[in-house]
C-alpha cells in the first residue's frame, strides 16, 4: 500500500494511496467457533492492481466514487471507506472532516479484498491527512470491526492469515512471480459461500518452506488448497469455466480461486507469459475482467 502526499491544499495535503488486491493463494478453513465464524488458515499477498483513495481537504466528510468500476458502487452510508472513516475519526477524537475520492477498478464481491483494500488504504490516508498516529492495534480493531480482510490489507504486505483474519504473521520469503487475475463479472456473497461449504475441516498447513523460485511455491501451493471454490462453484458454475481457462495456458504454473471468489488467479514465472496469456484470455473472453499483475511487497 503506497502512499503519496500529493500538493499543499488548505489545511492540510491531499493524500492518495494505493489499495492493491488481496489475492488467497490458497485458503483452508480449519474450525469453527461458537459465534459461527470460521477460523482459516491462508496465504495473502498483494498484487500490482488495485483501487486509489484520494484524500482532500474539506469542512465535511464525503465520499466521491469514480472509476470504471463505480457504477457497482454507490457512496452511500455504509461503503466500508465512510464506516472507516467515522470509525477512525470516532476512536481518535477528530472532526471527521475529508473530501474522500474512491477510484474503483476492481471488481466488486470478487474475492480480493476490494473493500477491504478500499477500507485499509483510507485508515492510512486520513492517518497522514488528520496527521494521527494511532497504534496499530487499534487500526487493527477498527479495521476487524469493518470486515475479516481489513487488518490483514492494513498490513499489506505477503502474511500468514489465521484466526479469523486477525492473527497475522510475516510469510516466508516469496521469490518473484506474476499472476493473472480473472473475473468473470459475477458477483458471489461470502456468508452464501460459507453457508453451502459441507464437510470435514482442514488441518491448519502455514506455508514454511524455503522457496528457491517461483516453481517452488507452485509446488508448495499445490499441496494446499481453497476449500471455498467448490462451494463457490456450486453457486456460480462458471468459476469452474474460468478456471479452466486459466489453467489451460501453457505457461500457467497454478490456477485457483481467490478469497470466497469469483475472482480465479494464474501463477506465472515471469511478466511476459503472464501478459500473453492475459491477451489471450481477454481476446477469448471479452466479456470477464483480467488482469495480469506482479506480486509486490509494502
Amino acid at each position: 500500500m503506497t502512499e503519496t502526499m500529493v500538493s499543499p491544499a488548505g489545511a492540510g495535503l491531499a493524500v492518495d494511496v494505493f489499495a492493491p488486491a488481496k489475492v488467497n493463494l490458497y485458503l483452508q478453513v480449519v474450525g469453527r467457533r461458537p459465534d459461527g465464524y470460521h477460523l482459516l488458515d491462508s496465504l495473502v499477498v498483494f498484487a500490482g492492481v488495485g483501487d486509489t483513495i484520494t484524500i482532500r481537504p474539506s469542512a465535511t466528510l464525503s465520499l466521491t466514487i469514480d472509476g470504471p468500476m463505480a457504477p457497482l458502487l454507490t457512496g452511500t452510508p455504509d461503503n466500508v471507506v465512510l464506516k472507516a472513516a467515522r470509525g477512525l475519526a470516532e476512536a481518535s477524537g477528530v472532526a471527521p472532516a475529508a473530501a474522500i475520492t474512491l477510484t474503483k477498478r476492481l471488481p466488486v464481491a470478487a474475492g480480493i479484498g476490494g473493500g477491504s483494500a478500499d477500507g485499509a488504504a483510507a485508515l492510512r490516508a486520513l492517518c497522514r491527512f488528520w496527521n494521527i498516529a494511532p497504534d496499530e492495534t487499534l487500526l487493527s480493531r477498527i479495521g476487524l470491526s469493518l470486515g475479516a480482510d481489513l487488518p490483514v490489507c492494513l498490513a499489506g504486505r505477503p502474511t500468514q492469515m489465521a484466526g479469523i483474519g486477525e492473527i497475522l504473521s510475516p510469510a516466508v520469503a516469496l521469490p518473484p512471480a506474476w499472476l493473472v487475475l480473472v473475473n468473470p463479472r459475477v458477483g458471489v456473497s461470502t456468508p452464501a459461500v460459507f453457508k453451502a461449504r459441507h464437510g470435514d475441516f482442514s488441518a491448519p498447513a502455514p506455508l514454511v518452506e524455503t522457496l528457491r523460485d517461483v516453481y517452488d511455491l507452485a509446488a508448495a501451493l499445490k499441496r494446499r488448497r481453497n476449500d471455498l471454490a467448490e462451494p463457490a462453484i456450486g453457486l456460480a458454475p462458471v468459476i469452474g469455466d474460468v478456471l479452466a481457462a486459466i489453467g489451460a495456458e501453457a505457461d500457467c504454473l497454478l490456477s485457483r480461486m481467490s478469497g470466497s471468489g469469483a475472482t480465479c488467479f494464474g501463477l506465472f514465472a515471469d511478466e511476459g507469459s503472464a501478459e500473453a496469456a492475459a491477451a489471450r484470455l481477454t481476446a477469448a473472453h471479452p466479456n470477464w475482467w483480467v488482469a495480469p499483475a506482479p506480486l509486490v511487497e509494502r
